[in-house]
């Protein structure tokens, strides 16, 4: 009986094996796709809860890290990125990742300076008016510095918010100037709404690139540029080898020394290594449906500034 009884008990076996099989799988589906945190290979909702972590645990000292970083290049970089999208007065822009303000504080910074020198070029073309006439007129236009711009901030993180707006409250930035709690890859905004979109030094956190640069894409205006400053692939191939010695060996110390976190500088570190290099990326960016992509290498390629345009 026994001997008769294998064949179903084989039988059962396979069956049983092929469940189980079948169970992983349907297991391997909830968790969601395969992608990378660094150097470890997660699922997506695995990548975006570890993210979020790592900038929850490294807000407060986000910009004191950068400086140490970047030895305060990084300052250099996004200044050059906001000279590039060269904003006028009336520009709307929508800021992701930027969390502590740092392009938001540059933005307005910008926009003033250039609605200043047209406050001067408008009273110089009025010689013919009386002091009291130019005095009123001047201080009725510097009352809207910003000459109606705006920028939004969005991040997805609750503490980079916060650290940034404590720091426009310290700094005295508040006209024109707004905070917003959202994902790059679903933006809380309508189609078509800004003139320009930024995101620095993020959108290699972000766990759809693709569906983040579609949003990109979505909620700019017809002729929006869209601009991006990224960790890049370096050119110079000694340059390249001593940018990685110093990262791997001095970056995640420094995260330890002043944050007390060595883990999240690591992962930061390997997140770089990881992003497309500069012609796989600019390819990403039109196949979101962007023209006259291109890019600018900065220091070798250490960073690089992508820009393209919604037409």
């Amino acid at each position: 009986a026994a001997a008769g009884l294998c064949p179903y008990r084989a039988l059962l076996a396979r069956r049983g094996g092929a469940l189980r099989a079948f169970c992983g799988s349907v297991r391997g589906l909830a968790a969601g796709p395969e992608t990378h945190f660094g150097f470890q290979t997660v699922t997506e909702a695995e990548r975006r809860e570890k993210i979020y972590r790592v900038f929850e645990s490294v807000a407060k000292k986000y910009d004191v890290m950068n400086d140490s970083m970047t030895l305060g290049i990084h300052r250099v970089w996004k200044d050059i990125l906001v000279h590039k999208m060269n904003p006028s007065p009336g520009t709307l822009l929508l800021d992701v990742a930027g969390g502590t303000g740092d392009i938001a504080f540059r933005f307005i910074n910008y926009v003033r300076c250039v609605r200043e020198r047209q406050l001067q070029q408008k009273i110089r073309h009025h010689q013919n008016l009386s002091w009291q006439e130019i005095a009123e007129s001047y201080q009725e236009d510097k009352s809207k510095s910003l000459g109606d711009s705006q920028v939004v901030v969005c991040d997805i993180n609750k503490e980079m918010l916060k650290v940034g707006k404590q720091k426009a409250q310290h700094l005295g930035y508040s006209e024109g100037l707004s905070w917003v709690l959202g994902n790059a890859e679903e933006l809380p905004f309508d189609d078509d709404k800004f003139d320009v979109y930024t995101i620095a030094f993020g959108i290699r956190n972000v766990t759809r690139i693709d569906l983040a640069l579609q949003e990109a894409y979505r909620v700019l205006k017809p002729g929006g540029r869209f601009l991006c400053l990224e960790f890049s692939q370096v050119s110079n191939s000694l340059l390249s080898r001593l940018y990685d010695l110093y990262s791997f060996q001095v970056i995640p110390v420094l995260g330890e020394v002043i944050a007390g976190d060595w883990k999240s500088y690591q992962y930061l570190v390997e997140s770089i290594r990881r992003f497309p290099p500069q012609e796989e990326f600019k390819a990403m960016i039109e196949d979101a449906g962007f023209f006259k992509v291109d890019y600018q290498n900065l220091n070798s390629g250490i960073v690089a500034i992508h820009s393209g345009f919604k037409l």
